[in-house]
């Protein structure tokens, strides 16, 4: 089996926690060539780790390793404010590009990186761990499959308490992400992987309502957003995110999909189930194994490298994805219902 040459472009949580975990167990079809870091002893601990020559395969300057001949991928993990930027000079370079979302810190940002695969010639994918994710995909096949009749509506709360993960070793901690440099803070940061999942249920939005309680803390401009949502497909139902606090009870309200002939529930996308209720009294537990997004983006990338299968996740995707966010954003400040899509589906089924 061929296997890829990848350069790594930021060695922090997201490489630590998200991909290095899913290259391991890839092996036999990615081999990692090279590392970058701001901090480069952090990036020499993991070359260390990996058997690289750490004079050779390490780098402080990121477009050291994009001019390396050797590569064919590289994967950008870096803060939202410079996503746009590298992710341009590695596809200037003819090299594909794997970059976590979202896109761009701006609508600009985000619109010019999209067109990168066209301007350049180059495959890119865009790391939407939700669109690849088991639970996902199931509940966007249960939906399809009339699972619960036809869908009618839904509920989804959605709580990330930023606060309580500031003094820990955890992503809320990083710098950038306490006082970020792009509009909405840990809404565009976070809140953009829920409402990914949502739209690959679902598929495109038709208009959007938005209300959010405003706080003082920089990390959001919002304690707390709600979104009513119309979907292109008929679909309604409200998005809830609450970064600036905790949902004590349990089980939490999770996500609630009302059919004509019953509803799916699943708690969170840690609990390793679904469930399905009929309305003649069924009953269906439907497990599913949290956090193989990372992997499964990975085997599609790779699939489409050596000519297996489509892209999954395109750009268009995920631009769509990022105007969700911002259409949350306009429409708390402009008090208005906002059209987000013009085209219903942005899913590949």
């Amino acid at each position: 089996m061929e296997k890829i040459k990848v350069g790594i472009i930021g060695t922090g949580l997201a490489w630590e926690r998200l991909h290095y975990p899913a290259y391991q167990e890839l092996t036999d079809r990615y081999e990692i060539r090279a590392l970058c870091d701001i901090d480069r002893s952090r990036a020499e601990k993991w070359a260390e780790q990996l058997g690289l020559d750490s004079q050779r395969d390490v780098y402080s300057d990121f477009q050291a390793l994009i001019d390396r001949k050797d590569l064919q991928v590289i994967d950008i993990m870096v803060p939202i404010v410079k996503n746009h930027p590298v992710a341009e000079l590695v596809a200037r370079s003819g090299k594909a590009v794997l970059l976590e979302k979202p896109m761009g810190a701006t609508l600009d940002q985000a619109n010019a990186t999209r067109d990168l695969p066209t301007h350049y010639g180059i495959p890119m994918m865009v790391a939407e761990n939700y669109r690849y994710s088991e639970e996902f995909n199931l509940l966007r096949d249960l939906v399809g499959q009339k699972k619960i009749g036809d869908p009618v509506h839904f509920i989804y709360q959605n709580t990330n308490c930023f606060p309580c993960a500031m003094t820990k070793d955890t992503f809320s901690a990083t710098e950038w992400r306490q006082h970020p440099a792009y509009p909405g803070g840990d809404i565009l940061d976070a809140a953009i992987h829920p409402l990914a999942g949502l739209r690959h249920i679902f598929g495109g939005i038709q208009f959007l309502q938005s209300f959010g309680v405003p706080q003082k803390d920089d990390f959001s401009p919002y304690a707390a957003v709600t979104v009513n949502l119309h979907f292109m497909s008929g679909v309604i139902g409200q998005f809830a995110y609450y970064p600036a606090g905790q949902e004590i009870q349990k089980p939490l309200v999770g996500l609630r999909i009302f059919g004509t002939h019953g509803m799916i529930y699943m708690e969170d996308n840690q609990c390793g189930v679904i469930n399905v209720f009929h309305n003649d009294g069924g009953h269906e537990i439907i497990p599913f194994k949290p956090m193989r997004g990372y992997y499964n983006e990975l085997v599609n990338f790779y699939n489409s490298l050596t000519g297996q299968e489509a892209i999954s996740v395109t750009p268009d995707m995920e631009m769509g994805d990022l105007r969700t966010v911002y259409a949350i954003l306009q429409s708390i400040t402009e008090q208005e219902v906002i059209k987000v899509d013009k085209v219903p589906q942005y899913t590949v089924h």
